[in-house]
């Protein structure tokens, strides 16, 4: 398939929630394949539709180069809905293809229920914890129009804001293809 330049913090297509997926046509099956394909290259384990430039509500999870997830089955979900999100929070350290180099604590739930269509238009609901729960919710935020820069207190994004500019500017050097500057 195709490999397609990330989008990155400063594009407005970030912050626009996803379009349902109403049927799962060829052409969505195609940017499925792109969608891996894109996020393998940049070396990620996920990655929402908005990231390569789609508007549509789906995300890619590929854990199997995390210690722990070596047995983990490529999953896509379409149309994800967080049903529970468990009270007990966890702090860990979350990067983003679209946040090059960029690094921040980010609390998330420990477990949750999600919901989606998978690629046969079946609807399923799993558990998650842990690392898979957290690129779960975190592809979701995605999908919401939200990033890490919005799941961390003020004095941290305002640490943040050095870093995020040269990410706009396009001034990070990086091994995979980002999208051209972006204007107004």
């Amino acid at each position: 398939m195709s490999i397609i330049p990330i989008t990155v913090y400063g594009d407005k297509i970030l912050r626009q929630k996803a379009k349902p997926v109403k049927q799962v046509t060829d052409e969505i099956v195609v940017k499925i394949k792109n969608m891996f394909d894109s996020m393998r290259n940049a070396h990620g384990v996920g990655l929402a539709a908005n990231q390569i430039g789609y508007t549509d509500s789906i995300f890619v999870i590929d854990l199997n180069g995390v210690d722990g997830y070596e047995n983990f089955k490529p999953i896509v979900m379409i149309n994800p809905q967080i049903v529970l999100e468990s009270d007990e929070k966890v702090i860990y350290e979350e990067g983003c293809l679209s946040l090059p180099n960029l690094r921040a604590d980010v609390e998330r739930a420990e477990i949750i229920k999600v919901r989606y269509l998978d690629t046969d238009e079946i609807e399923r609901e799993i558990e998650a914890d842990d690392f898979y729960a957290r690129v779960i919710l975190h592809e979701y935020d995605h999908l919401i129009g939200k990033m890490i820069p919005d799941r961390v207190e003020n004095n941290v994004k305002k640490k943040l804001q050095e870093e995020l500019g040269k990410i706009i500017n396009r001034e990070v050097k990086i091994d995979y293809e980002i999208t051209d500057r972006q204007t107004s």
